[in-house]
């Protein structure tokens, strides 16, 4: 199972959550990248946005190879090659109203963000598409709790 999503919106923190109650391994290919290559800021300071996303490629397909709980940076699903990779897993879209990203992303060193929550918003309706066209289940996490969110998450995955 693939978490995409918005940056913010807790794809990872659900995905922890979701890979104990499910009993299932749990990645975050973020991690994966920044294990690899060093901090996203400076992957995109010095050798840019379309390398980050190449490894962003590489760091899914890993990811793919063994049965899990994956959760992807927010820009994973812009990729054509990314987007053949998911058609095989069952992809979870967490959307959001954006109410709360703004002290989520208080501190962060999100390169895309400069802007703050404005640039946030742009980005998410431009993504959004994106998100929905890959996804087989949307799950509004707007005003839900961790424990609701998962609850139904869990709901819809064993009905499938």
């Amino acid at each position: 199972m693939v978490l995409v999503g918005p940056m913010g919106v807790g794809k990872t923190t659900i995905g922890r959550k979701l890979s104990k109650v499910l009993k299932l391994p749990f990645v975050d290919t973020d991690s994966l990248v920044v294990a690899e290559h060093g901090a996203i800021p400076e992957i995109f300071a010095k050798l840019g946005e379309e390398k980050f996303r190449e490894f962003e490629e590489q760091a899914l397909e890993f990811a793919l190879r063994a049965p899990g709980i994956v959760a992807t940076g927010g820009g994973a699903v812009l990729s054509a090659r990314s987007q053949v990779l998911l058609r095989d897993s069952t992809v979870i879209y967490l959307a959001t109203n954006g109410r709360h990203i703004g002290s989520r992303l208080k501190g962060g060193k999100r390169p895309l963000l400069k802007d703050g929550v404005e640039a946030w918003r742009r980005i998410y309706e431009e993504r959004k598409p994106v998100y929905q066209m890959v996804c087989d289940f949307e799950v509004d996490t707007s005003g839900k709790s961790l424990a609701t969110t998962v609850a139904e998450i869990r709901e819809l995955i064993q009905s499938k």
